[in-house]
């Protein structure tokens, strides 16, 4: 019975956890809308944000944005200095609303603060 009631706990908090939302991402519907709306009020380009697309490779070669890097969210806690600066601003291209989570929670845990996401799942 302890057994049961343990497992229904550690049930609830996974499913708690791929529904809350992570503080201090800001959730855009394009690339564009980064640029204009939160970039530019601080005197940097979209040339400065970095776009990650945290999908498997096998999904990026198919489709992925211009000048996005793949680092795999399997990856990502291993790779990510060699592509990314916590004082630049990062925007996270992912194929679900969860893994996007999950990429902005381990990114803002290694400092970083202007993280962005996008909504859509178009590439260009």
């Amino acid at each position: 019975m302890a057994i049961l009631i343990v497992l229904l706990i550690m049930t609830a908090i996974w499913f708690i956890r791929r529904i809350w939302p992570v503080t201090g991402v800001t959730y855009v519907d394009s690339v564009d809308s980064v640029d204009s709306n939160m970039l530019q009020a601080r005197g940097n380009g979209r040339e400065d944000v970095k776009i990650i697309d945290v999908r498997d490779a096998a999904d990026y070669e198919t489709c992925h944005l211009s000048g996005a890097i793949n680092i795999s969210i399997g990856r990502l806690p291993y790779v990510w200095k060699k592509e990314l600066s916590p004082g630049e601003p990062v925007l996270i291209f992912s194929d679900s609303p969860y893994k996007s989570k999950k990429a902005a929670r381990m990114l803002k845990n290694k400092g970083f603060r202007q993280i962005y996401a996008l909504r859509e799942k178009k590439c260009a």
